[in-house]
This record gives structure tokens, C-alpha cells and sequence, in this order.
């Protein structure tokens, strides 16, 4: 679409000068072919040829003014000296401006004044007051300029909010991606990587109670996903969360099915939900869940401390884990999320109000930490 557009402007403006080369011609040849230029003039007098050469020229040079400000200058001030034909100067007073062709223009148009001036006095068809002469000069070549000017900065002003509108939805289109990204990962990883535990139990449960539980488990976390997908490409459009965005209450369901799934979790809880928002509970619930999934990933068999509290209007949230492994007999993909996690989260919490920090601890194991205000600004609500 931009590309038809760019072309249709670029042939708006060659008819554009197709035009006015036209009007020069029709201005200027009449005037010659039927005696109205001045060659009866001693000092101005010239050939009819040289006079209707210069017009031509004047004309040709009107569909290079857009590129090339000098030779329309050269060949207006020839066509105004030879001819006397003006119009074609206050043409190129207007085009040298509005295409910013020339630096120093003001000194330009007073040169095409005075050639206008000159061609106006010489005439025999004016009233040669002085007065007159320089009024109609200043007028007709000098305002043209000005107002050529005027165009030329209304059309940057266009041009630069143009590119800011064009930087702005670059710059929305990358963070709707990422947002997307973020959901994409916590939605499926966590349910994946359930999934994926339960499948490597399986293979070393001999009892077939034990088979069909952990069997139901991978079923469950199955459903779940694709139902969570299914809202969340529903609400992505509307940047709301889908009915299924579990909140702080779901964060002991998580800590059970890590238990569940062999991981030694220790769990203080101490939140009043009825005065949380969606999106802050939300913001906390997937912290928890990277924070366990990064786990099971890369410490499956240390101890893992999950708190969850409130001070202040401010939730707490952290999971940290000793780093102290043990052997489990589970395998979980290194590279499983492609690592979007903790960016996504950083970025979700920083749009909340809130702040994530991650790293290693002093016992050589991980913390990762959360501050999530009670309600996030109106702008994160949207």
C-alpha cells in the first residue's frame, strides 16, 4: 500500500510540472508570436527567435524544479531579460523555496525582484510609476518565496510526524510481540514441562493406580493449556485477561503439583485477595510458576522456599531455591521456553508498577523476586 501511494504522488507531481510548463508556454509564446515583449527597446532589444527560445527554456525548466534549482533560475531571469515575460520568475520564486533547493534564497529572490523590475519598467505595456514597479516586484516575486517557505515547513512538519507515527507503531507492533511471546511461554511451558515429568514417572511407576493418577495428571495439564490458548488468543486483542488467568489464589495448586512431581517446596502464603487486582494476582502467579518451572529445569533436586505476602499495598512474591540438587529420575529440556521467562516477567511486572529481580545466592542456589503494587497505574488496566 505505501508503495501505490509513493507512486501515485510521484506522478501527482510530474503532471504537476507538465503543467506549469505548459503555462509557460501558453503565457509566454502568445506574448512573443504577437509583439506584446518589449524588443522595440534599444538595449533589450533581441531576435523573436532568442525571445521564444528563452520562453521554451523557462517552460523545460519547470520539470527539473523539483531537483535542480540553478538552471530554472538561469533560464526564468534569460526568459525575463529577453522577453520580459515575468511570470515564469515568480514560478521559480515560489519552487526554489518550497522545494528547499537553494540555502541562502532570500538574496535569490531579491535577484529575481529586481529582473522583475527591470522586465516591468522596460515594458511598454506598464505605467512605469517606481513605486508601482517595486510594490508589484516585492509582491508577485517576493511573496512567492515567502510563501514557498511556508509549504516547505508544513511539509517536513508532515514528513517527521509521518516517520514518528510509523516509529510509534514499530515500536507498539515489537511490544505487542513480545506481550505475545510472554503469554505464549507462560501459558504452554509450565504445562508442558508438568507434562513432560509426569511422562518421565510413568516410565518408572510399577503400580498401575500410580500410572493411571500421573496418566490423569498429563490429561488434565493438557486440557488446561489448550483452553488457556484458546482465551488468550480471544483476549489478546483486546489486551484484557482471559477468564482462565489464574490469580495468587492458584499459587498452592502450583506448589502441590510441583510436589507431585518431586520437588521438595516449602510454601508461606499471606495474601488478602477480595483487595487485589487481576492484574497484579496474575503478574504474581506467573512469577511463582517461572520460578518453579526454572527449577525443575535446572535444580530439580533442591529445596525450594515459595512466600507469598503482603505489606504495605505492596505484594511480595519470591522463590528461591537452595541449589543443593539431588538426583531425580525426570528429564526436562535445557532449552525449554527459548528464553522469554524472566524477560517477560520483568517486563510484565515493570508495566504494573512493580519490580523483578533475579540471580544467584550467597548458599549458590536462585532467587527470583517480585514487588507488585496492590493496583497497578490506570494505564497498565487498558
Amino acid at each position: 500500500m505505501g508503495e501505490k501511494w509513493a507512486g501515485l504522488a510521484a506522478r501527482r507531481e510530474t503532471a504537476a510540472d507538465v503543467l506549469l510548463a505548459v503555462a509557460v508556454l501558453a503565457f509566454g509564446l502568445p506574448a512573443v508570436l504577437f509583439g506584446r515583449s518589449f524588443p522595440d527597446l534599444p538595449f533589450l532589444a533581441v531576435p523573436g527567435w532568442a525571445q521564444i527560445a528563452a520562453v521554451c527554456a523557462a517552460a523545460a525548466s519547470m520539470l527539473v524544479r523539483r531537483s535542480a534549482a540553478w538552471p530554472m533560475i538561469a533560464a526564468t531571469v534569460a526568459c525575463g531579460l529577453l522577453s520580459g515575460q515575468t511570470m515564469p520568475l515568480m514560478l521559480a520564486a515560489y519552487s526554489m523555496t518550497s522545494q528547499n533547493t537553494v540555502r541562502r534564497w532570500p538574496w535569490v529572490a531579491v535577484v529575481l525582484a529586481g529582473v522583475y523590475a527591470l522586465a516591468d519598467w522596460a515594458s511598454p505595456y506598464t505605467d512605469r510609476l517606481p513605486v508601482a514597479v517595486v510594490v508589484r516586484a516585492i509582491t508577485l516575486v517576493l511573496l512567492p518565496a515567502l510563501v514557498g517557505t511556508w509549504v516547505w515547513r508544513y511539509r517536513s512538519m508532515i514528513r517527521e510526524l509521518r516517520a514518528g507515527v510509523r516509529a510509534r507503531e514499530e515500536r507498539a507492533a515489537a511490544q505487542e510481540r513480545r506481550r505475545i511471546a510472554g503469554e505464549l511461554h507462560d501459558t504452554v511451558t509450565h504445562a508442558v514441562t508438568v507434562m513432560v515429568l509426569n511422562a518421565g514417572l510413568i516410565q518408572d511407576a510399577d503400580e498401575l493406580d500410580e500410572i493411571r493418577k500421573l496418566a490423569r495428571n498429563i490429561e488434565d495439564k493438557g486440557v488446561r493449556a489448550l483452553t488457556e490458548l484458546r482465551e488468550l488468543l480471544t483476549a489478546l486483542r483486546r489486551r484484557d485477561l482471559p477468564p482462565s488467568a489464574e490469580s495468587v489464589e492458584g499459587i498452592p495448586r502450583l506448589v502441590e503439583e510441583s510436589r507431585a512431581t518431586g520437588l521438595r517446596v516449602a510454601l508461606h502464603y499471606d495474601v488478602p485477595e477480595e483487595t487485589l487486582s487481576r492484574q497484579a494476582g496474575h503478574a504474581c502467579y506467573r512469577v511463582v510458576q517461572e520460578g518453579l518451572n526454572n527449577v525443575r529445569k535446572h535444580a530439580p533436586g533442591a529445596d525450594v522456599q515459595v512466600v507469598c505476602e503482603a505489606h504495605g499495598g505492596v505484594l511480595n512474591v519470591s522463590v528461591v531455591n537452595s541449589g543443593k540438587s539431588r538426583a531425580v529420575p525426570v528429564r526436562v529440556p535445557a532449552d525449554a521456553g527459548g528464553g522469554y521467562g524472566l524477560p517477560g516477567l520483568r517486563e510484565r511486572v515493570a508495566q504494573l508498577g512493580g519490580r523483578l529481580t533475579y540471580g544467584p545466592t550467597a548458599e549458590g542456589g536462585f532467587a527470583l523476586t517480585a514487588t507488585v503494587p496492590f493496583h497497578p497505574p490506570d494505564q497498565c488496566e487498558a
